[in-house]
C-alpha cells in the first residue's frame, strides 16, 4: 500500500505556489495516494507537533492554481539549525505516515530538503519543486524559477507608474527591488519599464562602499541634469546592501537575521539610506534633487499568477509525482524542452557550503549589455570628451578636477 505523500512550503510567497500543491494533490491522489498539506512549512514539524496539517482532495485544490499566496502557509524555519529540530522533523513526518515530500521553495528550502533526506537515511523520498522570484537557482537552458515572470511583470506595471510619477512630478524615485543574491528582478523590471539604470549586487562581486554606490545613482542624475531633465528612476537590487560595509549598513550586533542566517533586508530602510546619502551629497554643492524612496517586493510575492506561471507550475507538480510514482528521490523538478528533467541534490548543493548553486546575472551577457546601452549611466567615454565632461562637471557644479576624481572610478 502507498503511503501518504506530504506537501510544505518553505521561504517566502512566489506566485504560482498554489498551482504546484494543486496539480501535486490531483495527480497523487489520481495515483492512488492520499495527500497531506502541512502548514506553515517546517516550523511545526520542528517541534515534533503533527497538529497542523490537512488533508488535500481535488475538489478542494482544483480552481487554487490561480490564486496568489499558499493555502497552506509558508515560514523560514530551518531544520537544519540542530540536530533536535531535524530529528523531530524527521519523526513528525513518520508519525503523519508519509514516506514522500514534496518540498515547495527556494535555495534554503533546498538545501533544507536535500539535508532531511540524508539524514531520513532512506525512510523518505524528498523532491524538491524549485520556487523564487530571485530566479536564482541553477536551472537548466535558463528556464525561470516559477514566480519570477509573475512578479517581473506587476514589479513592471508598478515601476512604469513611478516612471510617469516622476516624469510628472519632476522628481526622482530609488526603488529597490527584492534580489537578494541575484539581480534578474530588479534587472528585469528596470529592462522592460525602461527605467533610468539599474544596479545590481554581481557588479559588486568584491563588494562596495555607500559613498561608492551612491556616486553611481549621482552620476546618473548628474548626467539627466545636463540633458535637460531632473526626473528619472533607479531600480537597484537589496542584495547591493549584503555587498556593502557593515559599517555602511549598521553595527554587527544591530542587524536581524533569518532562520537560515540572511541579513533582513527589508529592515535596515537601504532605499531611505540612499536617498539621504545622495540628498546630502548633491546639496552641499547647490544642487536640490527631489528623490522618494520606495522598496517593491511584498507587493509581488502573493500576486496572482500570470498564464504562464499558472501553467508552468502545473507542470511542475505533475513531473514531481510522476517522478515519485517512478521511485524518484533526493533531486530538484525542473521542466525544460517539454521534458522532466530531475536535478540531483548532490549536483545543486555546494558541498563546502550546504547551499545550493546560485543561478546569477551573466555580466558577459547580450542581455546585460543590452540594458547597460539603454541605461543612463556616467560612461568612460564621458571623460574622454573634452565637451562632455565639461558640461557634466558644470551640471554637478564642480570643478573639472574634482568631477574627475570622484566619479571616473565608478564610470562604465
Amino acid at each position: 500500500m502507498l503511503g501518504k505523500l506530504g506537501i510544505l512550503v518553505g521561504g517566502g510567497p512566489a506566485p504560482g505556489i498554489n498551482g504546484v500543491i494543486s496539480a501535486v494533490t490531483i495527480e497523487a491522489v489520481n495515483r492512488g495516494r492520499e495527500v497531506v498539506g502541512i502548514r506553515d512549512g517546517f516550523r511545526y514539524l520542528v517541534r515534533g507537533d503533527i497538529s497542523q496539517v490537512d488533508t488535500l482532495t481535488i475538489e478542494e485544490v482544483s480552481r487554487v492554481h490561480l490564486q496568489g499566496g499558499s493555502i497552506l502557509g509558508t515560514s523560514r524555519e530551518n531544520p537544519t539549525k540542530s540536530p533536535e529540530k531535524m530529528r523531530n522533523a524527521i519523526q513528525a513526518i513518520e508519525r503523519l505516515g508519509i514516506d514522500a515530500l514534496v518540498t515547495i521553495g527556494g535555495e534554503d528550502t533546498a538545501s533544507s530538503a536535500y539535508q532531511l533526506e540524508v539524514a531520513a537515511k532512506g525512510r523518505l523520498r524528498v523532491v524538491h519543486v524549485p520556487k523564487t522570484i530571485d530566479n536564482d537557482l541553477p536551472l537548466p537552458g535558463n528556464v525561470p524559477t516559477f514566480g519570477f515572470e509573475t512578479a517581473r511583470h506587476v514589479g513592471t506595471l508598478l515601476v512604469s507608474n513611478l516612471m510617469e510619477d516622476s516624469r510628472t512630478t519632476r522628481r526622482w524615485f530609488f526603488v529597490v527591488a527584492m534580489g537578494r543574491s541575484a539581480g534578474h528582478l530588479s534587472l528585469g523590471i528596470a529592462k522592460a519599464a525602461g527605467a533610468t539604470l539599474a544596479v545590481i549586487p554581481e557588479e559588486f562581486p568584491n563588494g562596495t562602499t555607500l559613498d561608492a554606490l551612491c556616486a553611481i545613482l549621482e552620476g546618473s542624475i548628474i548626467k539627466r541634469l545636463a540633458m535637460g531633465r531632473e526626473y528619472g528612476l533607479a531600480v537597484i537590487g537589496e542584495g547591493v546592501a549584503e555587498r556593502l560595509k557593515l559599517d555602511d549598513v549598521g553595527a554587527a550586533d544591530e542587524i536581524r537575521r533569518d532562520e537560515h542566517g540572511h541579513v533582513r533586508l527589508a529592515e535596515i530602510g537601504f532605499a531611505e539610506m540612499l536617498k539621504r546619502h545622495v540628498e546630502k551629497t548633491l546639496k552641499a554643492r547647490g544642487l536640490t534633487v527631489a528623490i522618494t524612496d520606495k522598496n517593491v517586493g511584498y507587493e509581488l510575492r502573493s500576486a496572482s499568477p500570470i498564464p504562464f506561471d499558472a501553467e508552468y507550475t502545473r507542470d511542475l507538480g505533475y513531473a514531481a509525482v510522476k517522478f515519485i510514482h517512478e521511485s524518484g528521490a533526493g533531486a530538484m523538478i525542473a521542466v525544460t524542452g517539454g521534458k522532466t528533467v530531475p536535478i540531483p541534490f548532490r549536483e545543486m548543493v555546494d558541498e563546502g557550503t550546504g547551499r545550493s548553486r546560485l543561478r546569477l546575472v551573466d555580466l558577459r551577457s547580450d542581455g546585460y549589455e543590452v540594458a547597460q546601452r539603454y541605461m543612463i549611466r556616467l560612461r568612460r567615454e564621458d571623460f574622454e570628451d573634452p565637451a562632455e565632461l565639461k558640461r557634466l562637471a558644470q551640471a554637478a557644479r564642480m570643478s573639472t578636477e574634482a568631477f574627475i576624481e570622484r566619479y571616473r572610478p565608478i564610470a562604465v
